[in-house]
């Protein structure tokens, strides 16, 4: 049995966010609390929430014992891109791309 939570567009560049994912991946539930907590990356703190989330999940539904789940896969998917534009010389601009995220987080039980 797994359990799922899944957080939705966040303001976070995937590839920033997938660092921070690999850290807690394949790991059990109060070690990897305890990596994100001491991550100084913006991503452990979006990825933490979601993590409890899912434990929340997990607690509520009264299958799953708590002290035995782990991190089963952290994955991080693109979410829709913000384009914005940014003034350069000469009267040209650029365009500024700011990426979001779908962090998904599946626990399972030893």
């Amino acid at each position: 049995m797994e359990m799922r939570a899944v957080s939705k567009y966040i303001r976070i560049s995937p590839t920033k966010a997938r660092l921070v994912a690999d850290l807690v991946r394949s790991k059990p539930l109060g070690e990897a609390l305890t990596i994100l907590k001491y991550t100084p990356k913006k991503g452990a703190r979006y990825i933490g929430k979601t993590l409890r989330s899912a434990m929340a999940n997990a607690e509520n539904s009264r299958v799953m014992d708590m002290d035995n789940l782990f991190v089963k896969n952290v994955h991080v998917d693109e979410g829709p891109r913000l384009k914005r534009w940014r003034p350069r010389a000469m009267g040209r601009a650029t365009r500024v791309i700011k990426r979001s995220s779908h962090i998904t987080v599946v626990l399972e039980e030893r």
